[in-house]
């Protein structure tokens, strides 16, 4: 009974998806840290004003709390921008940098003379226009 929930517990991906879990709880403080941090009081200090808490609009005795929810898009954005400029460039670069002396993999898929679909190197006929295709 115990070496079935050992045989799942210790598969790979089981293991890998709970060290992403905790990871990415433990980059989203930092993530949320920065933003928080060093970010919003740039902003502040750039337009004089870190919060929008206080803006409300009043319609027939009904309070939307505006401020709120633009509070949250910009930490939105903020968090976006950090994550797309401080982590998803740079491992682009490392990655190309580490794949730079690679060769391309082998097509898989060739176009079709007459129709220019996509269709696999070893097809002899084209299966969206029925052609005949040179091998």
């Amino acid at each position: 009974m115990f070496k079935g929930f050992k045989q799942f517990i210790l598969r790979g991906n089981v293991v890998d998806l709970a060290v992403a879990v905790v990871m990415g709880a433990a980059f989203g403080a930092v993530v949320d840290a920065f933003v928080k941090d060093l970010l919003t009081p740039l902003i502040s200090a750039i337009f004089g004003k870190p919060n929008f808490e206080s803006l409300t609009l009043t319609v027939n005795n009904a309070t939307f709390l505006y401020g709120a929810f633009l509070n949250a898009v910009i930490s939105f954005l903020l968090i976006a921008i950090a994550v797309y400029f401080f982590i998803v460039t740079p491992l682009n670069a490392l990655t190309a940098r580490m794949n730079r002396g690679d060769a391309p993999p082998d097509p898989t898929t060739k176009k079709c003379a007459e129709c220019l679909s996509e269709i696999p190197i070893a097809a002899r006929r084209c299966s969206h226009c029925a052609q005949p295709v040179a091998a």
